[in-house]
């Protein structure tokens, strides 16, 4: 612990000054990257680019495997409600 005492003390206020001043931009960066990633709308654009990512490869083609699967669990649901309907009257 003497050493890490000895080396503070033996460093120049030049050379501290200098090292916050690095400490603090990387501080500002971290904030400003933080306020971004948090912002709503970017949470929007990233959530509906995952969505779309899906549903169509980077060249713009439809991935007709994921929309059928998607249109076959939603005309199943519509199957199973119409059915509890019926039942049900």
């Amino acid at each position: 612990m003497a050493e890490a005492e000895k080396a503070a003390e033996t460093r120049a206020p030049n050379t501290i000054e200098s090292e916050i001043e690095a400490t603090r931009e990387r501080l500002a960066s971290t904030i400003d990257l933080l306020v971004y990633r948090a912002n709503p709308k970017t949470i929007a654009k990233r959530k509906f680019a995952n969505v779309k990512a899906t549903f169509v490869d980077a060249q713009g083609s439809p991935r007709t495997g994921n929309i059928l699967k998607v249109v076959g669990g939603v005309a199943g649901f519509v199957t199973v409600l119409v059915t509890i309907r019926k039942v049900a009257n």
